[in-house]
């Protein structure tokens, strides 16, 4: 048999439960779909959002082919061919609504090769995502697309998806129910509509064996289920709150912390990748020259993951996230930036002193461009103490060292060679 969330798709907007903010009545999306305007889009959502459900809808709605593949396992091949009849649709002025799960799978050169049929219109692209699509899709393709964000079905939405689908599918509605444990049932799907069918499915299955009337209660889902699913929405609220706690903990220098909440994000389904491009900006952000080998170890974490996938890469992550939380802690690089950027933004752009300018011509050495510039090397310690900064911001300070870790070091080296001039 077709499984539940299949059987009961919605045929119309009407039937289609959610996203109010984009398709109640005068909301932009829902207003272009009634005049039968289309463009390409990007749909970014938690999965069973209804975004591949909303496509399909729309390319009913403008009668449109529809092509649908999984940036996981489609290859080029498959990808050509359809764009081929997309040409051939379009000479007969026939819409073609390319939709693409998953696209956020798609490398650049794949994500490239969609340009030219966007462009000219020989396609409509939709695009469905469960990541943020400014880090994972190319600009170009990005600017030729309106993103629309779905969001996490309330509990009001997934009742009124469950008891849509017993009176509307013809084989549920044959059925005998004695109770139906819905409030356990909804809090349990974690706002996934797929997920809420799906147990609701394998319940009945698990229910007949018990008698004629069916009783859909706790044991039952929770025999469905298997197991207890994580409390964890990757566009919610707790998404935030688990990786804020994750990098304080570090910052805060409590291993115990940090891997607990490493944990918690892990067996919620986060994306070691994420985690791992979070604790590169934390290794450069709060350990900093305190403990320099942290952004190499940090780096190589990242590509550790990406090479090795789960669920080995939860060692890596463990590994890096202790040693980080370890390790003496610094801000003053990013002080630094953060201060000098300042300076950049609210500042004139003073010229570069004509010493340190490289007279690459006979006009520049004529200009003074490098007249009197020391060569460090041919002093003591390969030192001397010059003005590197324009004129008009000499004896200015960014960087303020710790006497954290490694970074004390690096205090004493430069309150040596800069004394008198700077305080270190």
């Amino acid at each position: 048999m077709i499984p539940l969330a299949e059987r009961v798709r919605p045929k119309n907007l009407d039937e289609f439960v959610g996203q109010e903010h984009l398709l109640g009545k005068d909301k932009a999306l829902r207003k272009l779909l009634d005049q039968g305007k289309l463009f390409s889009m990007i749909l970014w959502g938690p999965p069973g959002s209804g975004k591949t459900t909303l496509a399909k809808l729309i390319a009913e709605i403008i009668k449109a082919d529809f092509y649908q593949i999984s940036a996981v396992s489609s290859g080029v091949k498959e990808i050509r061919e359809i764009i081929q009849t997309a040409e051939e649709n379009f000479k007969k002025n026939k819409y073609t609504i390319f939709f693409i799960d998953e696209i956020h799978r798609f490398n650049k050169a794949q994500q490239d090769s969609l340009l030219h049929s966007i462009e000219s219109g020989e396609i409509i692209l939709i695009g469905a995502t469960t990541e943020n699509p400014s880090f994972e899709i190319i600009p170009p393709l990005l600017s030729r697309c309106r993103v629309y964000v779905l969001k996490t079905h309330s509990e009001n939405d997934l009742k009124k998806i469950l008891r849509q689908a017993i009176s509307k599918d013809e084989y549920l509605s044959s059925l005998n129910f004695d109770f139906i444990d819905e409030d356990f049932l909804v809090k349990n799907s974690n706002g996934d509509a797929r997920i809420l069918l799906t147990t609701f499915e394998i319940s009945i299955e698990l229910a007949k064996t018990r008698g004629e009337k069916l009783r859909i209660d706790k044991e039952i889902i929770q025999e469905a289920l298997q197991r207890k699913k994580i409390d964890y929405d990757k566009f919610g609220e707790e998404h935030y709150n688990l990786i804020s706690a994750f990098i304080k903990s570090i910052r805060g220098s409590d291993p115990d912390a940090a891997v607990y909440y490493l944990a918690r994000m892990l067996e919620g389904g986060e994306d070691p990748l994420f985690i791992a491009r979070r604790m590169i900006i934390l290794a450069a952000e709060d350990i900093g020259n305190a403990s320099p080998n942290a952004l190499v170890l940090a780096t190589c974490a990242f590509q550790a993951c990406h090479f090795i996938g789960m669920p080995e890469a939860r060692i890596v992550l463990s590994q890096c996230a202790t040693y980080f939380a370890s390790q003496p802690k610094s801000n003053a690089s990013y002080l630094a930036i953060e201060k000098a950027i300042e300076d950049v933004r609210n500042l004139p752009n003073y010229p570069v002193p004509l010493h340190l300018r490289n007279p690459v011509t006979n006009l520049m050495r004529e200009l003074d461009y490098g007249k009197d510039y020391k060569y460090a090397h041919d002093y003591d310690e390969h030192f001397i103490q010059e003005n590197y900064l324009p004129e008009e911001l000499k004896g200015k300070q960014y960087y303020f060292p710790t006497e954290s870790g490694q970074e004390k070091t690096l205090r004493e080296r430069l309150k040596n060679w800069w004394k008198g001039k700077k305080k270190y």
